[in-house]
């Protein structure tokens, strides 16, 4: 493939907001119990298939506006302060790669703010990382030989972190690529919120509702998650399917304008952010405490069937077939979203009072992504 043909495929974000580095294809939906089977049995990796996306309900809809609306000025606050993190550990120009498609919404709104309020030449790509699959090294090598960018300049960025896999993938596979090219990328993952206490710098550590982290294509640039299948060749990106059929329904733009707006605001009203990342070690041993007494508690043996946080507990709804869903007060209005997806698929959610995060799902099985 040539991947001068995708360098500035940004679905349906502004040109100027990201390139996503990954090749659009066509894919045969599975159905999500269909899926299930495929990945519980060992036949297929997660990454191969897709689930049809269906548009959420009006009632679920109106609860992520609400969400928005309620947590808007934080996330903005958080936002700004990784921003100004990521200012203070690279000198000159920075190249935010956001891991698609969760990290993406973040990368835009980083994007903006470097540029803007701290004048740094900046440029966003968003490239995939896959479970026990890596990250795509033709995308990274792309952003190095195709568009000159200083390996030094990396910074990659997500939402949030879970259990901190995806922070552990990447660690391995950035250093698998800099041995074999020589390079001295910095693995260290940045997030808005930190659950695992494994990234390399974060504004948060508490589980608290990103909103994007609700709904799918129609809050990431109606891009897809990555796809790693056959129709993938040696020479080209990950794969994504550009869901354009949604376009009527799409609030990618208007969400990240609207934290933007939320961001300048606070930023013209004196608030500066300090900088500093947040201290990561207790939520490190909160996690590795809660991931253990959940496994044994449930008779869990594979750690990844376990997902911890509002916004991983919210994928298992959305894309997979849970085997339990449990939040910790039914009564917050950051669960809502959650009790109204377990509506829709005729299942209970359990109460929890001493856990330490908002939502946390199970998946029955021995595989998972």
């Amino acid at each position: 493939m040539n991947t001068q043909a995708f360098m500035h495929f940004h679905g349906s974000y502004r040109p100027e907001d990201v390139n996503f580095l990954l090749k659009p294809i066509q894919v045969e939906f599975v159905e999500i119990a269909e899926k299930e089977h495929l990945i519980q049995s060992g036949q297929r990796h997660y990454s191969e298939m897709l689930s049809r996306e269906r548009q959420p309900s009006p009632t679920y809809l109106s609860i992520f506006r609400r969400a928005q609306a309620a947590n808007r000025l934080r996330l903005a606050r958080d936002l700004l302060e990784l921003a100004a993190i990521i200012a203070a550990r690279r000198c000159g120009a920075i190249t935010l790669v956001s891991l698609a498609r969760a990290g993406t919404p973040v990368g835009v709104v980083l994007k903006h703010l470097l540029s803007r309020l701290w004048q740094r030449d900046c440029e966003h790509y968003s490239i995939s990382i896959i479970r026990d699959r890596g990250i795509d090294t033709i995308a990274l090598r792309h952003i190095l030989e195709t568009r000159g960018r200083q390996p030094e300049t990396l910074v990659f960025v997500d939402g949030w972190t879970g259990k901190g896999v995806i922070a552990r993938e990447l660690a391995l596979a950035v250093a698998q690529f800099n041995q074999a090219m020589a390079t001295r990328i910095d693995p260290e993952l940045y997030v808005v919120s930190d659950l695992a206490g494994v990234a390399g710098a974060a504004a948060s550590c508490e589980d608290y509702l990103i909103p994007s982290s609700i709904l799918n294509a129609t809050i990431s640039g109606l891009v897809s998650r990555s796809v790693l299948n056959g129709q993938i060749g040696d020479g080209d990106f990950h794969g994504c399917v550009f869901h354009d059929e949604f376009a009527p329904q799409d609030m990618s733009t208007d969400y990240v304008d609207d934290l933007l707006q939320a961001a300048f605001e606070r930023y013209a009203s004196g608030h500066r952010p300090v900088g500093i990342p947040v201290d990561t070690r207790a939520a490190r041993e909160v996690s590795r405490n809660f991931l253990r007494d959940c496994m044994a508690r449930f008779g869990v043996s594979d750690e990844n069937l376990v997902k911890p946080g509002l916004g991983e507990a919210t994928r298992v709804l959305l894309r997979r077939t849970p085997k339990r869903v449990m939040v910790r007060d039914a009564s917050l209005p950051e669960v809502a979203h959650l009790l109204q997806l377990a509506a829709e698929r005729n299942m209970a959610c359990e109460i929890d009072p001493d856990m330490p995060y908002l939502a946390v799902s199970l998946i029955e099985g021995q595989h998972d992504v």
